[in-house]
């Protein structure tokens, strides 16, 4: 152990067995370590203690509409690209309870008294930290921070990953997002053969690296990281050109693709669903039979979803292709107004769980040719 040349920003050689350790440390700092999870043929985000519990020599396999995992015969534990859940669930969960109002007499307002839990995320992608960037921009602004968001934010350890391996439906690369993770983690890994290749984002993964048994990151180690992220980044799945977006998305409302693609659209919301940028919500109110408690709860919600759109004196977005006009818009075009960044990230969730196969690279390309005929 080389404790003394441990520093931020500095990269270090592990051992892979001593990442169980360091999950071990962040359990005993009252963390719940969470990675992804091989579960029902499909990937989820869940408790893991050790590398066991990773999917080791497992790839994904994603296009329009489709995912599948596959056994790649090698033994890497972080090849796998996500599947549908995102980590937005644990900074903003599906559903959360704001308070509950009791009646005795008369009204009291209950506030949700339980701490917010202290998660360490295992294995975020380099895209998946830029989305809760995103998110952060949204829930943490200077007029207003959501003081659910922000309690869970401060209780956050990450565990960030570079991605070796994109899949069919990546675009990252278009978005300026990955595969190489810049900021926003505790400690950062890139898988080789043998070893972890670790850099230091903060104080506190710098402590728990230090317990650790590793070696100075050789020039070797780091070229061959280098290599492999520069490989990554010619293998995207997608690309998107991005450079007149917000113009030719706003100026042309009423080209004829709309009308196309609302035809494919079945307006599920799996899309914003599985975004990990999507922030739409809707509280909900259940009261008991006896009408002496109500709990108010929010909930994700849609622009998809019709009542979403629903004012008093009628439904603004009535049409399919009126509601993924405004998502397809906003993501890549308005979004960069309000929070000085487009809200996609290209991780290409939205074309993978899609149906109908929907594709927005392919519907921001046909666009383009539309408006230059």
């Amino acid at each position: 152990m080389i404790e003394r040349h441990l520093a931020i920003d500095s990269a270090v050689s592990l051992p892979k067995n001593e990442l169980d350790a360091v999950l071990s440390d962040l359990r005993q700092h009252g963390y719940q370590t969470v990675g992804p999870r091989l579960k029902d043929e499909g990937l989820v985000y869940a408790g893991i203690e050790t590398l066991d519990d990773l999917p080791r020599g497992v790839i994904s396999e994603q296009a329009a509409g489709t995912f599948r995992l596959v056994q790649a015969g090698q033994e890497r534990y972080f090849d796998i690209i996500p599947g549908g859940q995102s980590w937005k669930q644990f900074l903003f969960p599906p559903r959360v309870t704001l308070f509950t109002a009791r009646k005795n007499g008369h009204w009291r307002i209950e506030s949700d008294g339980e701490p917010a839990p202290r998660y360490a995320l295992i294995g975020v992608r380099a895209c998946e930290l830029a989305a809760i960037e995103i998110q952060d921009r949204a829930f943490m602004r200077a007029d207003y921070c959501d003081p659910i968001y922000s309690a869970r934010h401060r209780n956050l350890f990450i565990v960030a990953v570079n991605c070796l391996q994109p899949a069919g439906t990546c675009f990252c690369v278009s978005m300026g997002t990955g595969p190489r993770a810049e900021r926003g983690y505790d400690l950062c890994l890139t898988e080789l053969d043998d070893v972890f290749l670790v850099e230091i984002g903060s104080e506190l993964g710098r402590s728990l690296l230090a317990k650790r048994s590793f070696e100075p990151a050789s020039a070797f180690l780091q070229n061959a990281a280098n290599q492999g992220l520069e490989q990554a980044a010619q293998q995207m799945g997608r690309r998107l050109d991005t450079s007149d977006l917000p113009d030719l998305l706003t100026k042309n409302l009423e080209a004829e693709r709309w009308e196309q693609v609302g035809k494919r659209c079945l307006s599920c919301a799996n899309c914003t669903l599985v975004c990990p940028t999507c922030f739409c919500w809707d509280t909900t109110d259940h009261t008991d039979l006896l009408g002496k408690i109500t709990r108010r709860e929010r909930v994700w919600d849609s622009c998809f979803n019709p009542s979403y759109s629903y004012v008093a004196g009628g439904n603004t977005r009535q049409a399919i292709r009126s509601r993924y006009r405004q998502w397809l818009t906003h993501k890549l075009g308005t979004w960069k107004e309000q929070y000085g960044t487009p809200g996609c990230v290209g991780c290409g969730r939205c074309i993978t769980w899609c149906p109908a196969g929907i594709d927005l690279t392919e519907e921001i390309a046909a666009l383009r040719e539309e408006v230059k005929a």
